[in-house]
């Protein structure tokens, strides 16, 4: 396994910080950032309204990008993807990466209150326009039912981050 290059991805409830904490990790360990809203923001505009046209632009996306993703890695370069690992199936995706691609990674798991989650999903949606994807507590609250916590009998190597209150990790 080559340990020197390094497949990041990222678990945390909905506006946790998973693309602030994305873009600074990239930035720091100096892989190519991969955004998933920004790719289903291009690819398909106005076609995501609920949970299940997520799931099936996202399919659609991983599928698209998977080869690329590894020739990234095999050609020696860190990569950072900001795509939610939020359940044990999404996780499964990024297992098939780091084992076809046979390099080693980190999980970084953002662990914070589903009230600091609100207060920053209130203050992220504030300027969107009325209608836009997910930007009301009962679209957090019906996402995060869906959340499952990373186990340590997963076997990923995970990095864990907590914060009480808006601010640094």
């Amino acid at each position: 396994m080559n340990t020197e290059i390094t497949l990041h991805f990222l678990c945390g409830k909905m506006a946790a910080g998973k693309s602030t904490l994305a873009r600074e990790l990239a930035a720091t360990h100096g892989a190519i950032l991969i955004e998933e809203d920004r790719w289903l923001a291009q690819l398909y505009p106005d076609e995501i309204h609920d949970i299940a046209s997520y799931i099936k632009y996202s399919a659609r996306l991983k599928n698209i990008l998977y080869g690329h993703i590894l020739q990234l890695l095999g050609s020696g370069q860190s990569v950072m993807l900001d795509f939610p690992a939020n359940t044990i199936n999404q996780r499964n995706w990024f297992r098939t990466i780091i084992e076809a691609a046979n390099v080693d990674h980190v999980l970084h798991y953002i662990d914070v209150s589903d009230e600091l989650c609100k207060q920053q999903l209130r203050h992220r949606s504030k300027d969107k326009a009325a209608g836009s994807a997910f930007t009301t507590e009962a679209e957090f609250d019906a996402i995060t039912a869906y959340f499952q916590a990373p186990g340590d009998n997963e076997g990923f190597n995970i990095v864990r981050y907590q914060r009480q209150a808006d601010g640094d990790f």
